[in-house]
């Protein structure tokens, strides 16, 4: 019998492996600011076409590599970051399995410039599809740019298997997230059909969270730190009024690494026991530092899970410093039994002025002595002035005749109902005036108000969309609204549907805040205005009747 084990050649291994590194445009982003990330980048552009579709190119001030290191690093199984076995349990690096642009150059067109800054000249290497198609010299700055184009070209079906520009979109913004806020020391720009949209500069944890998601996260942020013998914690909770329904921002960093891990979401969640309301979600941004021995990171493709030596210390760990920033910064309530509240300083005398009150006193009252006790006898009536009280009062009881007294009355009439059938009466009550609860023949109807009411507005809006009907009316003194760019990007996907719903709004623009005051409103056609890429006014809104 003829042996039928042999080996798959080289496309096709790439392209199986491709399978697992490259999902969907988001992972090739991941993969090469990882890149860029080790070559030690202080500065690292990304210039998005289509969602990703056409054009993923990263630009990078790296170190660069030679001619040989830039053939190589397309081989598969090829990289730097590690030699021996034991290298995978001491990683610093981002990428250390060597498949990342070996895949992506399976399953798409990459062209590549690099240069060392010691050479004269640079590198351009073009590759379709695991095929080397030019290498040439090529004058470049120092670093790497690499450009991804036409992503599944020869995999139709799994170009097929892809969302809209708006839905990829959105999860190239979530890995650009995850990996600028586990770098605030590098400057991170982000530009997307030609338009700035992120310009995120070096500074500290604080302000690159600010800068990546408006100028408002910065009063919902309650600082963590902890440091023990087993890890280092350093971060930001959110405070519970700004819990949200959604998951979204929900960062774990650990060794400057994102990772997801339900197991330490729940540490979190039980942190704000008691503080959240039914359905809600806090918001945290951790950095996690462990040492690297401790943790396998090597268990998944994308390397996004992580498997910790001991998880129930650190979830104890973690649970009790994120509780304690909760009460350190009366987030969370704090009861003292021991404490009077009566004793409390009032706000408005904590600033003022103290002073010993005065009574006076007079020390020659007697209250026995002769004098005292006829200036009180006034008070004691006379029993001849009781007399007074009744005179020309006498009784008639005696004399009145109630059988001649004529009353009015109404006519009585016959009722159309049967008057022996009884009346049922349904009472309507309100329990903690969030549920109405009321009888009905098969037994008890009970109504949650909040979402009775989001049904009643779902189902106005819904015929609205469905019949293009929309009632709006005209602001006096426009709205000035502030949202980050990745709900710019929700917002405008969502504009004719909202413009249905009677919220009106133009085509955002990225005009500077400093010349608002200058801006003239808009006309009734169009009643939403950006004037920056981060703010727009509203001239115009529904109103509820």
């Amino acid at each position: 019998m003829a042996d039928i084990i042999q080996l798959l050649p080289d496309h096709v291994a790439n392209q199986i492996a491709a399978g697992e590194v490259v999902q969907r445009p988001a992972s090739v982003v991941k993969e090469l600011l990882e890149n860029a990330i080790d070559a030690g980048a202080t500065t690292v552009k990304l210039l998005v076409k289509n969602a990703g579709k056409t054009l993923i190119q990263v630009i990078d001030d790296g170190k660069g590599m030679s001619v040989t290191d830039a053939r190589l690093s397309f081989e598969r199984h090829a990289t730097s970051k590690i030699k021996v076995a034991d290298d995978l349990f001491n990683l610093h690096t981002k990428g250390f399995r060597g498949e990342a642009l070996a895949s992506i150059a399976a399953i798409a067109h990459v062209e590549m410039k690099t240069k060392q800054a010691s050479d004269e000249l640079g590198t351009l290497i073009t590759v379709e599809g695991s095929v080397f198609t030019s290498q040439d010299v090529i004058a470049t700055p120092n670093g790497s740019s690499i450009a991804v184009k036409n992503l599944f070209f020869n995999i139709p079906a799994r170009r097929n298997f892809l969302k809209s520009d708006t839905v990829e979109f959105r999860h190239i913004i979530d890995e650009f997230h995850r990996v600028v806020l586990a770098h605030p020391a590098i400057n991170f720009s982000l530009f997307h059909n030609g338009s700035d949209l992120f310009n995120l500069l070096k500074g500290n944890f604080r302000q690159r969270i600010v800068s990546a998601f408006g100028g408002k996260m910065n009063e919902k942020l309650v600082p963590v730190e902890e440091t023990t013998e087993v890890l280092s914690i350093f971060g930001f909770v959110g405070k519970p009024e700004y819990s949200k329904k959604s998951r979204g921002e929900q960062f774990f960093f650990v060794n400057s690494r994102f990772i997801k891990s339900p197991y330490l979401n729940h540490a979190i969640s039980a942190a704000f026991e008691g503080l959240l309301q039914p359905g809600k979600h806090p918001c945290y941004f951790l950095n996690l530092q462990v040492d690297p021995k401790s943790i396998d990171i090597n268990i998944h493709p994308t390397k996004t899970e992580i498997k910790f030596d001991d998880e129930q210390t650190i979830y104890a760990i973690l649970r009790a410093a994120v509780k304690h920033s909760l009460g350190q910064f009366s987030i969370a309530p704090v009861l003292d039994f021991d404490r009077d509240k009566n004793l409390d300083t009032p706000y408005g005398f904590q600033s003022g002025q103290t002073s010993i009150p005065k009574v006076e006193v007079d020390r020659e009252f007697n209250p026995f002595s002769n004098s005292n006790r006829a200036a009180t006898s006034y008070s004691k009536p006379s029993n001849d002035a009781w007399e007074g009280l009744y005179v020309g009062l006498e009784s008639k009881s005696n004399t009145d005749n109630f059988g001649q007294v004529n009353y009015e009355s109404d006519e009585m009439t016959s009722s159309i109902f049967d008057d022996s059938t009884e009346r049922k009466v349904h009472k309507t009550f309100q329990l903690h005036n969030k549920y109405i609860i009321n009888t009905i023949k098969s037994g008890m109807l009970v109504i949650d108000q909040n979402r009775a009411h989001e049904r009643i507005l779902y189902e106005d809006f819904l015929r609205k969309t469905t019949v293009n009907e929309a009632v709006s009316q005209q602001l006096l003194f426009p709205l000035k609204l502030k949202f980050s760019n990745s709900d710019h990007s929700i917002l405008n996907d969502l504009q004719q549907a909202l413009e249905t719903t009677g919220f009106v709004f133009s085509s955002f623009s990225n005009r500077k805040t400093s010349n608002l005051q200058g801006c003239p409103l808009e006309s009734k056609s169009r009643k939403f205005k950006v004037y920056s890429n981060n703010s727009f006014t509203i001239s115009s809104m529904k109103f509820q009747m």
